[in-house]
């Protein structure tokens, strides 16, 4: 595995070696002490999620409130999305600062996001299955969305190219967000 500090602090990009043959490939998407020894810190990610969507989605910003917040590990099974992770931390140098990474079944890149940041993706192909991993358990009362067209947070989105949730649409922008 290829470990790769993004420009921002914590964002780490994690690209599998692949060993391909006749037959198909085979690659590790996941090593725990590969992982933890590269980000200098214990990592238990408790819950696996999937989604699947349709071109032109547009899943996020959303981020849990402590003591439920969580570090992700983002892939594509299939398809191709554009992932987009916010620096929400207060003190951060890099604080509103985003990185927007492309991850598809052909890159089989992942991305890892450490707690204090938002999280969102839209979908590049016809459609996309995406797979994360957690560190800490879904908690509805804790979750906090905020608006991707916010230009506060200059993620130079057009609005009308994408699929939102109703929730997703509506949510505040982030001047508007408790912490």
């Amino acid at each position: 595995m290829i470990f790769k500090k993004l420009n921002i602090k914590d964002l780490i990009e994690i690209t599998p070696n692949i060993h391909e043959d006749n037959r198909g490939f085979f690659y590790e998407s996941f090593r725990k002490d590969f992982l933890e020894k590269f980000v200098n810190q214990k990592i238990d990610f408790c819950q696996e999620n999937h989604s699947k969507s349709k071109r032109g989605v547009f899943r996020g910003l959303h981020y849990q409130l402590p003591p439920f917040e969580q570090s992700k590990l983002v892939s594509v099974i299939k398809g191709s999305i554009i992932d987009i992770a916010v620096d929400i931390r207060l003190n951060s140098d890099s604080f509103l600062k985003n990185i927007q990474i492309e991850l598809s079944e052909e890159n089989k890149k992942q991305l890892f996001i450490p707690k204090g940041f938002a999280h969102g993706f839209y979908v590049k192909s016809e459609e996309a299955i995406i797979s994360y991993k957690v560190d800490a358990f879904y908690n509805k009362n804790s979750e906090i969305v905020i608006n991707a067209m916010d230009p506060k947070l200059n993620l130079n989105l057009n609005k009308n190219k994408f699929i939102f949730s109703d929730r997703d649409l509506l949510a505040p922008n982030f001047d508007k967000i408790i912490f």
